[in-house]
Order: structure tokens, then sequence, then C-alpha cells
């Protein structure tokens, strides 16, 4: 192996990007160079993420994935040698509105439909999960037993550990500055430690594809939001095995960490960027919406030291954007998850690696996500989203 060429280029470090260097290296394509611009591995949205996993969307292809990558995460101390960290606490969301009840019914006949256990629950069924709810307004709630959350630190270095065992390399503090082109084809990736020459290169970067992207004159229509996450100080008046409980029609949810409560809701009109930052004036409506349902949160106190921000990295739709990328030969996207890459990350990296060495993705049909999709007049949105 060359230190100036490799077969296939991954660009990003994350979680995607690590699950995908390890299917390939698993498929014999060991060729593998990861470029990733921070100094440290898995310290961009990976290790800023809620980590929740859940069947619950509304869309057949996000529904499969979920099947697929949950099943993989149930395994994977097996399969990796790795604690994954999965607790199948379940997701638990909470409908007020007539029309949102609607689309969650619909969602949970599709998602029993193709083999997930969800259950349409009533609201007195629903209040006895979360003790002291106030089920005002409440019509019902969907309850998926199997979903929970997971440790996405512990799985992206697990993949990346065994993927680098089979020879894959990693350059840390390596970013993708251009690519050079010939005849509509990738030819290498340009760093600032020179080319990189290359077949293939995947854009696994994050709430940062959209850049990327526009670095090989491609248009990837992907923005990275800020979300905040804030976390109580131990607070035991909420049982330690709740599931992951939203509220719909808020957007607020809340989780068990240890002893600890974390929660949030997605502030809808901040413009895109990349702050980090914890945006301290948010937590006045998110704390609002949140006491409204859960009047128990007045008795938390707030751990401000542990509180974080993150990325999503969002879709005019909230489908990821994946495969190859008919205007540049050599090029394939895997980005866009819109909050669900980590609990995607082992069927990406299948069918990423299907889509390299097989020339397509087969496990499951990844047409809908290609981006070719934003060209069609009829759009599909995912509905399920928080």
């Amino acid at each position: 192996m060359s230190e100036k060429s490799a077969q296939v280029v991954i660009i990003g470090a994350g979680i995607v990007g690590a699950s995908i260097a390890y299917h390939l290296a698993l498929r014999g394509c060991r060729d593998v160079v990861i470029l990733e611009q921070a100094e440290t591995e898995v310290t961009g949205s990976t290790a800023r993420s809620a980590a929740g996993v859940r069947h619950q969307f509304s869309n057949a292809v996000n529904i499969l994935l979920s099947l697929y990558s949950i099943e993989r995460l149930k395994h994977f101390t097996e399969e990796i040698g790795a604690d994954p960290g999965l607790h199948q606490v379940g997701y638990l969301f909470l409908v007020s509105d007539p029309d949102d009840w609607a689309v969650y019914q619909r969602s949970a006949e599709l998602q029993r439909s193709l083999g997930a256990r969800v259950e349409t629950l009533t609201v007195a069924e629903a209040a006895r999960f979360v003790p002291g709810m106030n089920t005002d307004g409440l019509i019902g709630a969907t309850f998926g037993p199997d979903d929970g959350f997971c440790d996405p630190h512990m799985i992206a270095m697990g993949y990346l550990k065994r993927a680098r065992e089979m020879g894959v390399r990693l350059r840390r503090a390596t970013a993708a500055t251009g690519f050079r082109i010939e005849n509509g084809q990738i030819k290498a990736v340009e760093t600032p430690d020179g080319p990189l020459f290359c077949e293939t290169i995947v854009n696994a970067a994050g709430c940062w594809s959209g850049e990327v992207g526009a670095l090989a004159g491609l248009d990837i229509p992907v923005l990275p939001y800020r979300r905040c996450i804030y976390v109580t100080e131990p607070f035991l008046a909420v049982p330690p095995a709740i599931p992951l409980t939203v509220d719909v029609s808020s957007g607020f949810y809340m989780r068990k960490e240890h002893e600890s409560l974390i929660f949030g809701k997605s502030n809808h009109a901040e413009p895109p960027s990349h702050s980090v930052q914890v945006d301290w004036e948010w937590l006045d409506a998110v704390l609002e919406a949140g006491l409204m349902r859960f009047p128990v949160l007045e008795r938390a106190g707030l751990a401000e030291k542990q509180c974080w921000a993150g990325s999503y990295e969002i879709t005019p739709d909230d489908l990821p954007i994946l495969g190859r990328n008919p205007a540049l030969a050599g090029y394939i996207d895997a980005s866009g998850f819109s909050g669900h890459g980590v609990m995607h990350s082992p069927a990406t990296g299948l069918l990423m690696a299907e889509e390299i060495l097989d020339g397509r993705a087969h496990t499951i049909n990844i047409d809908d996500l290609r981006i070719a999709r934003f060209a069609m007049a009829e759009k599909r949105f995912e509905k399920n989203i928080i």
C-alpha cells in the first residue's frame, strides 16, 4: 500500500465512516484511508449524540435500516469485541394532535408489517411509564420495546479498531481540501500533505458533508444545525428504566443517563451553523415544554457543566443521502442522516461496502435515499423526527 494512494478514501472518522471502513475491510478491501480533520477521531457529532436507537419511523427504508442495525448492535460485542452500551428501554411517543395521531398510527402499522415490535397505547397505559406525567390533552401513544439508546463513542471506536487491525489507515488532523477530477472521474483527494490518489471517495463528513461536496463542485443539500442537550443532577424521582420519552407536540424529549436525566428540544428557528456551544437562552423554552408534560422536573437541579451541544446534519426531507452521485464517477455520499446516523451506522457500513464492491447496495434497497430524489416532483419526508 502506498502512502500516496488508496483504493478507497473515506472522509470523516465518525461512526458512519468507521462502520464503512470496517465493512470494506471485512469484505477484503483493505487499501482504505480514513481522513479526519480533527486531531482525534470520534470527537464530532458522534461524540455529541443523544444516542437514541429506534424502529419508529414513517418511512419503510428507515425502519429497515433500524431493524438491521439494532440487531447488529445486540451482537456487537461478539462481532467487534466492544460493548455498544445498548439499553433497550424503549421509545415512548406521546401524541396530543389528531393529525399527528393518525400519522403515528399509520407508522406503527407499517413498522409492525416490516417486523418491528411497536405498540399503540391508551393514555392510561402510557402514563404508567413516567410517574407524575401530566396527561392533559393526550390522545394516545406509541411504544417500541426494542428501542432505546447506546454508546456511540464505543461503537465508533470499536469499528475503527477492528478496521485498523485489518489494514485500514487513519490519518488524523488531515482535512480534505479539494479533489482532482479528470473526465468526470475522481482521481485524488487533495490534503495538506499532498494529493492522495484513489478510485473511490466516500463523503462521510457528517455536518461538514455539504462543504466537502462543494469542493468537488457538487451540491449536497446537507446543513449543520445545533442541538443542545441538557443534563440534570442525579434525580431519583424519575425511575431508572423509563423509555426515551418524547412529547410529540412540543418536541421535548428526555431519558435517564445513570442517575441523571438528559433532555432537550430542537430550536427550529435557529439558522444553520457549526456552533457547538450550549445555548443557555434556549433552555427556558425547553423547560417550559418539559414542565408542562412532566411537572416532576421542577424538583430537578441542572448540572450545567455536564450539558453539551452537537450538530444534526439535516437534509430537506430529513432522510439521508446514500450511494453514488451520477454527476461524478467515484464519489459516494453517506451523510445527511438528520439525527439518525448513530442508530443506522451498522446498516450504512454494510450498504456502502456493497455499493463500492458490488456496484450497488442490495441488502436493503436505498433508491429512495439516492441524491437523484431531489430532482423528482414527488417528495417523501421522514415525519417522525425529534
